[in-house]
């Protein structure tokens, strides 16, 4: 089993489920006592919102490419961005390690594209919604991704922000959520991606209008199946 590195905080509510979801992922695969090799850093959110509400990217790139720094010398093996926002400066955070790290939006579109699906609906941050940075690597495969308008984006965005990341789970913002992605069913959107790590913790399988791809539990799959993945024997 090779050792994953986690950076999260972004927020803690949604790190925790990726710090279950491995550990309960490496004991049901490999049975008994056996739980995740895996490193954690965790970031406080409150300075990266900052950078992220002034637009500032690069400061927020550097700030967690140290954090990937010193889970790169602690020993992690590859690196698990637990946030999907922050794959906006995913490559200021890869020319700071030699470690592989495993993109949220990958397996994403490799769990869509084997369920034959074309057209998907996207919620998370703005940033999210609205940049290329996450929708492009979804295009790229083919994929048509579809997003809320702009009263849809603004209510999808304020809530991760002001209840979610803080624990909060109402029922009167579930009820928001299931009529933003019924107008995307409505559009043509096959399934719905859960874009925010916290989004899992309001919308699931039972509650939405279409299939819904929890990008945090497929995050954790890829990294479970690298952890485990036999290493490759050294040239002669």
């Amino acid at each position: 089993m090779k050792t994953v590195g986690l950076l999260g905080g972004m927020s803690w509510e949604s790190t925790l489920t990726y710090y279950q979801g491995l550990n309960r992922g490496i004991r049901d695969r490999l049975g008994g006592l056996h739980s995740a090799r895996c490193l954690l850093a965790s970031v406080d959110f409150a300075e990266v919102e900052r950078m992220q509400e002034r637009g500032d990217w690069a400061e927020a790139g550097g700030y967690l490419a140290n954090w990937a720094r010193h889970l790169e010398a602690g020993g992690a093996e590859c690196l698990v961005l637990c946030t999907n926002t922050m794959h906006r400066v995913i490559d200021d955070i890869g020319a700071a390690v030699s470690i592989p790290i495993l993109h949220i939006a990958e397996g994403t579109a490799d769990a869509l594209q084997a369920d034959g699906i074309d057209t998907v609906g996207l919620l998370g941050t703005r940033y999210t919604m609205e940049q290329d940075f996450y929708r492009s690597v979804l295009e790229e495969r083919g994929l048509t991704v579809l997003v809320p308008d702009e009263h849809g984006r603004t209510v999808v965005h304020d809530i991760i922000y002001n209840e979610l990341c803080l624990g909060k789970v109402l029922d009167h913002s579930r009820q928001q959520y299931i009529s933003i992605v019924e107008t995307l069913k409505q559009n043509g959107a096959q399934a719905v991606i859960l874009g925010c790590t916290e989004i899992g913790l309001l919308l699931d399988e039972q509650t939405s209008p279409l299939p819904v791809y929890d990008t945090t539990l497929l995050h954790v799959e890829a990294a479970l199946d690298w952890a485990l993945k036999p290493t490759e024997p050294a040239c002669a």
